[in-house]
């Protein structure tokens, strides 16, 4: 997908910088295409030596000049950021927020009538152009947008479609997700201690282990139980590893841990 017209940041921090990289590297749009506000000189410096994107240290030349603007502010700035440019967003133009916790039905009481908004949760892994990314459109997105700012979030990873009352769920599973797997992957690497390997040596495993499971259940149209049931041989080592994981509540630990994040995610918004 090309997209015409240009894209415009209001915010150039880390997560902004993963979508630059990403679309230009899909090649969605050209550098001379992107614009990012961000009010650190040392930050605009970086951005424009590093990607050639236009930079400027204040939002008016976005809000002119760009079709689609990513919202990458802070939760606590949004509202100032929208009323203070109110009068300048225009019909014509997408608003896609990637600020957490932020609804739709806040961003559509602080623009004028019929904006066209989407609010997307992207997780952690977007600095690796591997991102988990919740798409939720507001009452005046169109198809259209819906289509163009999956394409953006494609770019940085994998993309679905949901309405807005399951972004808890999406917070608590793929959001604080990152947080479980890094986890899991330091009590790996622990457990390789245990036994007598080297941390080199059993980071190296753990690390490769969890990427190429992974890589294999994303390739594989099997449910993941046939995929473990693949590793697993009658009396053999694994199934006696898997019979401590459960009888120490794993599957129960980890509904547990992603209910209690959607719960507090819910307790956040409101």
């Amino acid at each position: 997908m090309k997209i015409e017209g240009k894209i415009g940041f209001i915010g150039g921090g880390q997560m902004g910088e993963a979508m630059i990289r990403g679309i230009l590297q899909a090649k969605l749009v050209t550098a001379d295409q992107i614009l990012v506000m961000d009010p650190a000189d040392s930050r605009r410096a970086d951005l424009s030596a590093q990607y050639s994107v236009g930079v400027h240290d204040q939002a008016a030349p976005i809000w002119s000049e760009c079709v689609i603007i990513i919202l990458a502010v802070k939760p606590q700035i949004m509202e100032k950021v929208l009323e203070d440019n109110r009068e300048m967003i225009a019909e014509t133009q997408l608003l896609i927020s990637i600020a957490a916790g932020i609804t739709l039905s806040f961003l559509e009481q602080h623009t004028p009538a019929n904006s066209r908004i989407i609010r997307v949760m992207p997780n952690t892994p977007a600095l690796v152009l591997e991102a988990a990314s919740a798409l939720s459109a507001g009452s005046c997105a169109t198809p259209d947008d819906i289509a163009t700012a999956t394409a953006i979030f494609d770019a940085i990873g994998r993309t679905v479609l949901v309405d807005e009352c399951h972004l808890d769920a999406v917070t608590g599973l793929s959001g604080s997700g990152p947080a479980y797997v890094f986890t899991f992957i330091e009590a790996l690497i622990d457990a390789g201690l245990r036994v007598g390997l080297s941390r080199p040596v059993a980071e190296i495993l753990v690390k490769q282990t969890v990427l190429g499971a992974t890589k294999l259940a994303m390739a594989s149209s099997d449910h993941p139980a046939q995929l473990r049931a693949m590793v697993t041989s009658p009396g053999g080592t694994t199934i006696a590893g898997l019979h401590e994981l459960e009888s120490a509540g794993f599957t129960g630990i980890i509904m547990s841990a992603v209910e209690a994040a959607t719960k507090r995610s819910a307790e956040l918004g409101s």
